[in-house]
């Protein structure tokens, strides 16, 4: 993927070197029971971890440290300010067709923890998206864990971006609130349906971002696309379950299998239109 030498953008909020201090800090134990809520079962990221610190989530203080990011972090901090600055030129090119204006959002980048309107955020709820702030949340030790999962190479991380935008978008248009109207009507597995059909989309968006930025930049190199199809699999519902040991249950799904996620967004790459990511419709 082309990237370096390209614009970063300034809607970056570095909180690396900051601190929250609280006396409710997860436990290596409790970190794996997030992780188990969280990837296994697809849990609310704010809510698994506010149960288990038994708190609102909104820290006592936070403290400056005197962090200095390893070179190897650093660049990929300056990756992602690039794979963001890409989301807003092309979702600004894309609102203006219909004569609108694209509202950009932040994207929070932190280690351990950090506060969020939708609570505390950790490391081990992955990225997310609060649209209370309308923030994206990424902690860079997420990337080191995506590969692991089998997700390595730099457009797998940029389709985790692009993934995470896509509900912004989402946010703005007012599909996330008819989404959280219809849910609260419903009983867990009709809200666990719903919540699939949005991941999916914003699966999609995040190919329609891909496409039309690559028609602008030419950003995209061999095996670019194969990189995202791979993470996608990896963060499939049901690879995680497998992973975990666990068997695949389809009302227990809130993002998708593998070969949905895959599937959406190939299709978001392939039409390169807002219109062919009605999961809602299908």
């Amino acid at each position: 993927m082309k990237w370096r030498g390209r614009r970063r953008s300034s809607n970056v909020d570095d909180r690396r070197g900051q601190r929250m201090k609280s006396g409710s800090k997860l436990s290596i134990g409790g970190i794996i029971i997030a992780a188990i809520a969280i990837f296994v079962f697809k849990q609310d990221p704010m809510q698994v971890i506010s149960g288990l610190m038994g708190t609102s989530g909104t820290a006592s203080s936070v403290e400056q440290t005197n962090y200095k990011p390893s070179p190897q972090e650093q660049e990929t901090f300056d990756f992602v300010s690039v794979i963001l600055a890409d989301t807003e030129d092309t979702w600004s090119e894309i609102f203006s067709q219909s004569n609108q204006q694209y509202p950009k959002p932040s994207m929070v980048i932190y280690r351990d923890m950090t506060p969020t309107a939708c609570g505390t955020g950790q490391a081990a709820s992955g990225p997310f998206y609060c649209p209370a702030d309308q923030q994206v949340y990424l902690d860079l030790s997420f990337i080191e864990e995506l590969e692991k999962m089998g997700g390595s190479g730099d457009f797998a991380i940029a389709y985790v971006i692009a993934h995470e935008v896509g509900h912004h978008i989402q946010t703005i248009i007012g599909i996330s609130q008819e989404v959280r109207q219809k849910q609260s009507q419903l009983d867990k597995a009709g809200q666990n349906a719903l919540q699939v059909k949005m991941e999916l989309q914003a699966d999609c968006l995040a190919g329609v971002w891909a496409n039309h930025t690559h028609k602008r930049t030419q950003f995209l190199e061999a095996g670019d696309l194969e990189e995202a199809l791979a993470a996608a699999e990896a963060v499939g519902d049901d690879t995680l379950m497998k992973r975990a040991g666990v068997a695949p249950r389809r009302e227990a799904f809130t993002h998708g299998s593998a070969q949905e996620r895959m599937q959406w967004f190939s299709r978001g790459v392939d039409t390169g239109s807002f219109g062919a990511c009605d999961t809602f419709g299908e």
